[in-house]
């Protein structure tokens, strides 16, 4: 990529790119904040979602909207990327962070022709992983391959990703980054003030087991799995109750199901804000997707000090060591699910034991410490 180092110097501005805007307003402000810090003009491109304006507006970016749509064939990408390319032109941006498949496939290309001086990629998780349908190798993999020489550099979060990575062309230290993922607060779900818990909330006992799933209502978070296995559980552990956190376009289908089969002792919170809350009057953590990349749910239940059961694919087994801070079950696998949960909710120490190794296993992942891995990155390619 061709660097205009003559003019570099009167360009102070830099642009977080995504697919949409809450990807951004949930994971990045801080590092937006931090680049703010060092004297840069920071601002953000995405596809607005609605809800969020009054959430960008107190942050005080600017956000320009960018339609893109997240099915990488849908035709009103063809227009995004040349409001894109529009944008990156006039506003000549020393550097830009993109974030998801989408704007990262057509903001590197933009980048390319806008002359960009600078090209960072956060991969949240590729599409192609072990076990993908080869057609997410066919699409995803290939459109990798082809943007990998507009790349300066490739960030990822988890080690099956960093190897493909170098499969891609990357250097590991040069061109190729292991980061802790967006990082976690820790404090603020370790230090919960005291008050009306979410048991009080939901009329549940301080001697039952409270299991806690955060995850969007989609295909992907595979809800159909828990509730497969949860008639079992009750059935060997009475005083369980099962805690459902997010929305998302299959809710009202889960719920529906729900109240057809007679489950009892499952509660929907919807979308929440008190998560800490929430986790800190849990028992267990829980998530059981199909694919994740380095899953923040499973950090913030670490964080608060619970035991997670996930599913033993990318990401989550980079966060949970089995038998160690939780256990990692094999997809689909109801009985080896249903085993897994009953255990920790039989064995109160057991879940202390591995809430205190999650506690400290989750350090590396905290806010501080990604902010001080991002700044040093940042800086290498900012020169």
């Amino acid at each position: 990529m061709s660097r205009r180092k003559d003019s570099i110097k009167e360009i102070h501005k830099i642009l977080f790119l995504a697919t949409v805007d809450t990807h951004l307003c949930y994971f990045h402000i801080p590092f937006m904040k931090l680049l703010k810090l060092k004297g840069y003009d920071v601002e953000a491109a995405a596809a607005p979602v609605d809800g969020f304006k009054e959430k960008k507006e107190k942050e005080g970016f600017v956000f320009h909207s960018i339609p893109f749509s997240r099915n990488p064939l849908h035709p009103k990408n063809i227009g995004a990327f040349f409001r894109l390319l529009q944008l990156l032109k006039k506003n000549k941006y020393l550097l830009i962070h993109t974030h998801t498949p989408v704007a990262s496939f057509l903001g590197r290309f933009a980048a390319k022709l806008a002359g960009i001086p600078s090209v960072l990629y956060t991969a949240h998780g590729f599409h192609f992983f072990e076990g993908a349908p080869r057609k997410n190798w066919l699409l995803y993999y290939t459109a990798e391959k082809i943007v990998a020489k507009w790349t300066d550099a490739l960030l990822v979060m988890n080690q099956e990703d960093f190897e493909n990575g170098k499969k891609l062309g990357f250097v590991p230290g040069k061109s190729l980054f292991l980061v802790h993922g967006v990082g976690v607060d820790i404090k603020r779900y370790s230090q919960v003030h005291e008050g009306s818990t979410i048991r009080d909330e939901l009329g549940i006992s301080n001697d039952s087991v409270v299991i806690t799933c955060i995850a969007e209502f989609n295909q992907n978070k595979n809800h159909d799995f828990i509730i497969q296995a949860w008639p079992e559980i009750k059935k060997k552990k009475m005083n369980t109750n099962l805690i459902l956190v997010g929305d998302g376009e299959l809710l009202e289908t889960m719920k529906e199901k729900i109240t057809s089969s007679g489950i009892s002792s499952v509660f929907f919170l919807g979308k929440r804000e008190d998560i800490p809350q929430i986790l800190s009057g849990s028992d267990i953590g829980l998530l059981v997707s199909k694919r994740e990349g380095l899953p923040r749910c499973i950090m913030e239940t670490m964080a608060a000090g619970k035991p997670v059961v996930a599913t033993d694919i990318r990401g989550n087994r980079d966060l949970v060591e089995d038998g160690v801070n939780g256990y990692l079950v094999k997809l689909g696998d109801i009985e080896d699910l249903t085993h897994s949960i009953i255990k920790l909710a039989e064995d109160v120490d057991l879940r202390k034991q591995m809430g205190k190794k999650g506690r400290e296993m989750i350090e590396a992942y905290s806010l501080e410490n990604v902010l001080e891995e991002m700044s040093e990155i940042y800086d290498k390619f900012l020169e």
